[in-house]
Formats: structure tokens, C-alpha cells, sequence
């Protein structure tokens, strides 16, 4: 299989030269995902859009949650987590890839409070 790239909708992605999600061969990368679409600043709300744009990321190269591996979660507010790992759980919660959480200092929109990106492995 070639290599498969989904556009990232972003202003910053021609400027910055990267795609949303990359699939070569059974490895899918989706990139770091920012609640894009949303004026919500409930980090639940931001959490589950971030999540929505990585599952149809996963969906354009065939992917499913259930394929996902690894995910990484970046938040402004460590006391943030459990709104944010409720709507991971949600769409990861049987799946249960490994995971981490990370505290950073911001990140480019400061109404943005998390970023997840994810990892997938193809049977």
C-alpha cells in the first residue's frame, strides 16, 4: 500500500507542512488534534471535538478506534485530566491503548485547554 494522506483543515498546514493523519502501510499517525470547530472552553467538550477529528482522520485510511495503539494527551490544566479522560474513555475505553497525559505550558490558541494525537496499528 502507499503512503495515504489526510489533509489537515487547519490555515496553519500549507505553512507548516503536515497532514492530519498518515498512513504507511498498517501504521496510521494521526497528528497533534486541537479542538478545531468548537467555542466550547469546557476541556470535556474540547476533549470529545479532538476525539471526533481523530476517529474521522482514522476513518479516511480505513482505521477504526479499535486499531488505535498509543495516544497522547497534552493539557494546559493538569486538573483538566478526568474531564479529559472521560471523553477519552468514551471512545477508548475498551480499546485501552497505551496512554499518557502531559502537562505543557500552552498551546498555540490559548482557548484551546488539550490535544490528542494517536497512533493505530492495522491487522
Amino acid at each position: 500500500m502507499d503512503r495515504q494522506l489526510v489533509p489537515a483543515v487547519s490555515p496553519m498546514a500549507a505553512t507548516v507542512g503536515y497532514s492530519r493523519a498518515v498512513r504507511d502501510g498498517r501504521h496510521v499517525h494521526v497528528a497533534g488534534t486541537a479542538p478545531i470547530g468548537t467555542e466550547s472552553t469546557d476541556p470535556y467538550e474540547q476533549a470529545k471535538r479532538c476525539l471526533a477529528i481523530v476517529t474521522d482522520a482514522l476513518a479516511e485510511v480505513g482505521a477504526k478506534p479499535e486499531h488505535v495503539v498509543r495516544t497522547r494527551v497534552y493539557l494546559v490544566d493538569a486538573a483538566d485530566w478526568e474531564a479529559v479522560g472521560r471523553a477519552h474513555g468514551e471512545v477508548f475505553g475498551e480499546v485501552r491503548p497505551a496512554s499518557a497525559m502531559l502537562v505543557v505550558a500552552g498551546l498555540l490558541d490559548p482557548a484551546w485547554r488539550v490535544e490528542i494525537e494517536a497512533e493505530a496499528l492495522l491487522p
